[in-house]
């Protein structure tokens, strides 16, 4: 039990972290690099199933990777870029902090309840194959989107300067 406890402050922690470095975001420019390297960098988490521990099933997997999909399309609605200042920005969204939020407890509470059937490796892996589930397509939406604005953006710019 003490795991669940330790492992569920730290998904709070991350996630109140995801909702500042979102919100800081919005003050920048986009870039395609910032879009695309996330999915990069938590990719290496998948090192975490050479553990036998943390092995889980196929079903796990495919139900994980299902569950992570489904609460990606709340993410992929609420994040929409903008062009400011010819530039991409990612505009702010009020109800992102209280979707993550809602989707951080979600996943708290069914961790409680599937630790009573799951042992913590398991759990653990499959946690972290839903979150991979919800950021690869949320990215590839927000990457899409992006290039989208960026082809108008540049479209506008070449025919300003004719």
């Amino acid at each position: 039990m003490l795991e669940i406890i330790v492992s569920s402050i730290f998904a709070l922690c991350m996630g109140l972290f995801v909702i500042f470095v979102r919100m800081k975001a919005s003050h920048k420019p986009a870039s395609a690099k910032k879009i695309i390297l996330p999915p990069i960098f938590m990719s290496t988490g998948m090192l975490m199933f050479v553990e036998p521990f943390f092995r889980v099933t196929l079903s796990e997997i495919v139900e994980a990777v299902l569950v992570g999909m489904l609460f990606s399309i709340v993410l992929v609605k609420t994040s929409r870029f903008e062009i400011r200042e010819n530039d991409i920005y990612l505009k702010r969204s009020k109800a992102f902090g209280f979707i993550l939020i809602g989707l951080l407890l979600i996943r708290l509470v069914a961790k409680l309840i599937l630790s009573a059937e799951i042992n913590v490796g398991q759990l653990s892996g499959m946690f972290y194959l839903l979150a991979f589930g919800m950021i690869v397509p949320w990215r590839l939406a927000m990457y899409i989107q992006y290039r989208r604005l960026l082809g108008t953006l540049n479209n506008d710019v070449q025919i300003k300067g004719i």
